[in-house]
């Protein structure tokens, strides 16, 4: 659903209230420079590690996906990840050792793919809900308030940090 033409507007998206559009606008962008970032590396890019303790841009980038499943899961389904999927997706959403263990040996298209199935099942979640819903509050961090506009910055938020690890791994791969 990312429309090239707009890519640089944060504007209305048919479909979507006015600020979910603009959440999605600026969600699109941050995942355009993503797959901009991350275009044609190769697997032994993808998992390179730039020392013991650091994380692959192929962790980084299943992270991405986990932490937007995450989400969906807690501010749509009002409930925590269960079992089977933390099988799925713990080891990306927590990443350290386990991540580095569990996360390589994919090609790029792998990681697409999980990206745009997360992308696809926010794009329908959105779809159900209006505008009135992003300033809905719920205690979050540190037993403060927060709105569910804010959760839904922190998941782009959080892809636009970690994509700055992305860009420093390949200045050190000479990508």
């Amino acid at each position: 659903m990312i429309d090239m033409d707009k890519i640089y507007l944060i504007t209305d998206i048919p479909g979507y209230t006015p600020q979910i559009s603009r959440l999605l606008s600026m969600m699109n962008y941050a995942r355009h420079t993503t797959l901009e970032t991350t275009e044609n590396l190769t697997v032994d890019q993808l998992d390179f590690l730039l020392d013991s303790e650091s994380n692959s841009i192929g962790a980084l980038l299943m992270h991405f996906a986990a932490v937007e499943y995450a989400y969906q899961v807690g501010t749509f389904e009002k409930r925590e990840l269960n079992d089977e999927e933390m099988l799925i997706w713990g080891a990306a959403l927590e990443l350290g050792e386990e991540g580095r263990r569990k996360i390589r040996g994919n090609n790029l298209n792998y990681y697409l793919d999980k990206l745009n199935e997360v992308r696809n099942r926010t794009y329908e979640f959105f779809r159900t809900v209006n505008d009135d819903w992003l300033y809905q509050e719920e205690e979050f961090w540190y037993q403060k308030q927060a709105n569910h506009y804010f959760m839904w910055f922190h998941v782009f938020e959080d892809e636009i940090n970690h994509r700055g690890q992305i860009r420093m791994i390949k200045k050190r791969l000479n990508v």
